[in-house]
């Protein structure tokens, strides 16, 4: 799933503590946090603690993959003989997707 907003995140976390069956205070206590943090963090609020959204996505078995936008133009170069890229992820579904774009 492509998120690319605050909002996506937050709605992401509210849709899935619900089909858990899980409401805002249960998720705050698994996490260590208060209610309004997860109300904050459901509404979208733009700047939360990394480790502490980590630790609400892991407390839902959920999980951020971070994969490069394309194209990256002159974001990262790679130079000649560097190790850049070959431990990284591959996402085959955004593969699969632009070859179809290039085709139509």
């Amino acid at each position: 799933m492509k998120m690319t907003t605050a909002q996506d995140i937050g709605l992401t976390i509210r849709r899935r503590r619900q089909e858990l069956g899980l409401g805002q205070q249960a998720l705050a206590d698994r996490v260590g946090v208060s209610r309004q943090w997860i109300v904050e963090i459901e509404q979208g609020k733009p700047r939360a603690e990394v480790g502490l959204l980590l630790r609400t996505l892991a407390s839902i078995a959920l999980q951020i993959s971070i994969t490069p936008q394309e194209p990256a133009g002159n974001v990262l170069t790679e130079k000649p003989g560097s190790s850049l890229g070959r431990d990284r992820d591959v996402d085959i579904n955004a593969v699969i997707e632009r070859a179809q774009r290039r085709r139509t």
